[in-house]
């Protein structure tokens, strides 16, 4: 039976997007922090490592810190300078990053035009 809800059909397709084979499996968790990184970058106001670390919303500190580092062993995101400051890193989506929200994005779309 196929649901009348947009917001369970956009979550069903969410959901084959995720555990497709061509991106990385996340926990909600880093899946919460890459969306947090990316709409900062995003805004043009990108997350520091510090900034992140300091969002109690999503976990703890210390689970935070292994999230940061799941998501750069993933591919899902880069440290960066900006303006020549070597001290201070800054948290940027990867290409494959842009990818998963361009797929999320084409299944909210799709979602949209069969309701």
């Amino acid at each position: 039976m196929k649901s009348n809800h947009v917001y369970l059909r956009f979550l069903s397709l969410l959901h084959a997007i995720e555990n497709s084979d061509d991106l990385p499996q996340m926990d909600l968790e880093a899946k919460r922090l890459l969306e947090v990184i990316a709409i900062r970058y995003d805004q043009r106001q990108p997350l520091t490592v510090t900034e992140a670390m300091a969002l109690g919303n999503i976990a703890s500190p210390a689970t935070l810190h292994r999230k940061l580092d799941q998501l750069r062993d993933m591919g899902m995101i880069d440290a960066i300078y900006e303006d020549g400051n070597r001290r201070t890193k800054y948290m940027a989506p990867t290409a494959l990053a842009q990818r998963y929200f361009e797929k999320v994005e084409k299944a909210l779309q799709h979602t949209l035009k069969a309701s």
